[in-house]
């Protein structure tokens, strides 16, 4: 995966164990870090008004598939891609690396939902407009 989105970001002190090694956890925190990095270079956000109403992409579902560790201080890159755009879910694929060594390789889907106060969040299409920008046709 080299085309997509890049986010860099430093390891930090508290991200390891007392040895200096990421927890694994930290992973799924990078993942929605350079997710919202990326929405945000789209013009959009993890939660928005759309048409006057509350609209946002709660995840489904995540996995990290772990190949090498990461350390206090390392430089990671981040790469973030839309892999497949459904009627309401977005299929996210990451990878993570440290010079040219993969660190870790994760995939999340979130679904586009209604966020309605008091009420449960509600699959809902996603709008042209956000799909042409997902897709990078406009920004």
């Amino acid at each position: 995966m080299k085309a997509g989105f890049h986010y860099t970001k430093q390891v930090e002190f508290a991200d390891t164990d007392m040895g200096g090694i990421v927890h694994f956890s930290r992973f799924f925190r990078y993942m929605e870090e350079a997710e919202h990095h990326f929405l945000r270079s789209k013009g959009l956000s993890i939660m928005m008004q759309v048409d006057g109403a509350p609209h946002g992409i709660p995840r489904v579902s995540a996995t990290c598939d772990f190949k090498s560790p990461a350390y206090f201080e390392d430089s990671l890159a981040i790469t973030v891609e839309v892999q497949r755009l459904g009627n309401s879910s977005l299929h996210y694929g990451f990878e993570i690396s440290r010079n040219e060594t993969l660190l870790a390789v994760g995939k999340l889907v979130a679904v586009f939902c209604l966020m309605e106060s008091g009420q449960k969040p509600k699959a809902v299409p996603i709008p042209p407009w956000i799909r042409d920008r997902l897709e990078g046709k406009s920004s």
